[in-house]
């Protein structure tokens, strides 16, 4: 699958239905990594009006910026997660562990504010191939950039 900005007849897509989402909060058993307030970027997780999500870079570049349309909540995608790579599952920032709770798993409609950078994507995980998760987003992202 390529990058889920393309339509079939090559167009640019704003909305998307039926969309998986998880949801995951601070700790290293919540996000994988030892550091649990930092996203993919180094950078604190954000929340309040534009909140953090995880996705595969592949997919949806880093920097997408999307609103959930069910909710109003808007996201920016910032983190990766080496169970989303493939899924085509957003995983999104919640503050606390009772609100990644009540999400559990819904899918949504996403309308796409401003798409990110597969450049930037590859970029950034081109260092980071000792994991098979970015490998593989590494692989997919310059395979979709060549054509």
């Amino acid at each position: 699958m390529g990058l889920a900005c393309a339509s079939a007849n090559g167009e640019a897509r704003t909305r998307f239905d039926g969309i998986r989402t998880t949801a995951y909060t601070y700790g290293a058993d919540q996000n994988g990594s030892g550091n649990e307030t930092r996203n993919a970027l180094g950078k604190p997780l954000k929340t309040g009006k534009l909140q953090s999500a995880a996705a595969d870079w592949s997919q949806w570049p880093v920097g997408t910026h999307f609103r959930v349309v069910e909710t109003g909540q808007e996201y920016v995608v910032d983190d990766t997660g080496s169970a989303l790579v493939g899924t085509n599952t957003i995983d999104l920032f919640k503050s606390s562990a009772r609100a990644m709770n009540n999400w559990g798993v819904r899918h949504v409609t996403i309308e796409i504010i401003e798409w990110g950078s597969p450049e930037k994507s590859l970029d950034i995980l081109r260092d980071r191939t000792r994991v098979k998760h970015n490998r593989e987003m590494v692989q997919k992202l310059e395979k979709v950039l060549a054509t």
